[in-house]
């Protein structure tokens, strides 16, 4: 039977920045499948901490209403409701209207 080794809790992720530029706190990260949220700055080259749990204020695109439990996806710095070459962000907490410029997502 295989055994499962408990690692951590899950809320943030070790993520090595392996871009070419510094990661600040509170950037919006790509995760292939998911988005996280940098806890701290990283630095090129270096570990930090990622959110991928959690309550989120993001910018949004201004030509979209959002509904509560709407999954949303981000492409361009912005939360939008179309999937297309964009990232699964999460869903929405609170209703935004079609000229709001922030969603609050719940990523996961």
């Amino acid at each position: 039977m295989a055994q499962a080794k408990y690692v951590q809790r899950g809320e943030t992720i070790d993520f090595i920045n392996n871009t070419s530029a510094d990661i600040v706190a509170g950037e919006v990260i790509s995760l292939s499948n998911r988005i996280g949220v940098a806890a701290t700055a990283i630095p090129v080259g270096t570990k930090g901490a990622i959110n991928v749990m959690g309550v989120y204020d993001l910018p949004a695109l201004t030509t979209e209403a959002f509904t509560i439990g709407q999954t949303v996806y981000f492409k361009d710095g912005k939360v939008q409701a179309t999937e297309t070459d964009a990232t699964p962000a999460g869903w929405i907490i609170e209703p935004k209207s079609q000229a709001g410029t922030i969603a609050r997502v719940k990523i996961d």
